[in-house]
């Protein structure tokens, strides 16, 4: 089944092929061992799926090839492709928690002002100092929210699968390591 696969990556341009053939073949045969011996059904959607994904993704390419790498990413695809010039910046959170500190700043002002007018007589009198109520709130949201990355964090590590420890184990070259060395 392999060698069909091989086969029908020969409709990739040239340069895609040489760059990442070899690794769209070792991803191919990874999950074709998990989907062996779960029935012809689930082998038969595998087999859908994948000649299905290599035909769209060696169109994709081709286009590319003659279109230069600009190019808008075709609307018929099922799933976008992320790509690093799509992403936001690493600021963005941060200017956005700024953004939702100074919008709750404005909504507890806002209801200080509210407060000091009365209702029956049009006389405005001094606001009153504004008593900060969503803030501890989100305080403690955040707070829970870091513990709890935290904690995740402690469990993926101490079960090895942090992205520093998968990338650690990650052999490019595919070739097992000798253990007599």
């Amino acid at each position: 089944m392999s060698c069909v696969y091989r086969f029908l990556l020969q409709l990739y341009p040239s340069a895609h092929r040489h760059e990442y053939g070899e690794e769209m073949l070792a991803v191919f045969r990874e999950v074709q061992a998990e989907t062996r011996g779960k029935g012809i059904l689930r082998t038969g959607r595998f087999w859908i799926r994948e000649v299905l994904g290599l035909l769209g993704g060696a169109f994709e390419e081709h286009f590319r090839s003659l279109m230069g790498s600009s190019y808008p990413p075709s609307i018929f695809l099922r799933r976008p492709i992320m790509r690093s010039e799509f992403r936001f910046p690493k600021a963005t959170a941060t200017l956005m928690t700024i953004i939702l500190a100074a919008v709750v700043m404005a909504i507890e002002k806002a209801t200080a002002i509210v407060n000091s007018v009365p209702h029956t007589g049009p006389h405005v009198g001094p606001i009153q100092p504004a008593h900060f109520t969503l803030f501890p709130t989100l305080l403690v949201i955040l707070t829970f929210g870091c513990v709890a990355g935290a904690i995740g964090w402690a469990v993926a590590f101490a079960l090895h699968r942090t992205g520093v420890q998968r990338l650690a184990d990650f052999n490019p070259s595919g070739r097992q390591a000798s253990g007599g060395r």
